[in-house]
């Protein structure tokens, strides 16, 4: 396949951290194997974990205002719209794989992605760093789980030898900034369409939405009454 020349120039030229890139992928070459089989797993393992968050924020949100519950239905899908624009970022800029690039560079523990699986920016870490700042927008005392999650992820990619360093770091601040955004923009809609489905007859609807926040006193006047 002929390459145009005028396409942009690979973000390799621009960030110089391929000392980097052999320091973390030679101590994981020295690293226990239970180890390097862990960091193989781990971004997957991540995922399904951001997954269960969102699962709970939603279950935990029924019982919350409109508002928090709009929050906590566009925290995946914000995540969704960073994880498009960090692949429309991949098709514009045109990375090579680091496990391929990097002259002298250690095999990588997991395989190298085929040439046409950009590099740049990681969409593992615009996920993650996307999902943690959608889950923080719903409870901010989130950020103590996801944030950490969110950085073992990113680094775990350049640890295992599937991308540089800058690929990871531009990836978690593309997917926080996107999420953030999108939230922002979409509360408004979202906590009209809430009110809106609280107020449905159909029981499936009622119960994807749970029965809102409950008045101060409702509890215990319901208990009064029995």
């Amino acid at each position: 396949m002929t390459v145009s020349s005028s396409r942009l120039p690979s973000v390799s030229t621009t960030f110089e951290d391929d000392d980097l890139y052999h320091d973390i992928t030679g101590f994981a070459q020295d690293a226990p194997t239970w180890v390097q089989h862990t960091a193989e797993v781990g971004t997957e393992a991540g995922l399904l974990v951001f997954g269960a968050l969102f699962v709970v924020a939603w279950w935990r949100s029924r019982r919350g205002d409109p508002r928090a519950f709009a929050i906590a239905v566009l925290a995946p899908v914000a995540t969704a719209v960073a994880y498009v624009c960090s692949e429309l970022l991949k098709s514009v800029v045109e990375e090579e794989r680091p496990c391929r690039a990097v002259a002298g560079a250690v095999p990588s523990l997991a395989e190298c992605p085929p040439t046409g699986d950009w590099s740049f920016p990681s969409n593992h870490a615009t996920i993650a760093g996307g999902a943690a700042a959608a889950l923080a927008l719903v409870r901010w005392t989130a950020v103590r789980v996801t944030a950490p999650l969110a950085l073992l992820m990113a680094f775990s990619r350049v640890f295992v030898g599937v991308h540089h360093p800058h690929d990871v770091v531009a990836g978690l601040l593309l997917g926080a900034v996107v999420a953030t955004v999108a939230v922002r923009l979409g509360i408004r809609p979202a906590t009209r369409l809430a009110e809106a489905m609280r107020g449905s007859s159909a029981p499936v609807v009622r119960w994807l939405t749970g029965p809102g926040a409950v008045p101060p006193g409702a509890y215990a006047a319901s208990h009064r009454r029995r």
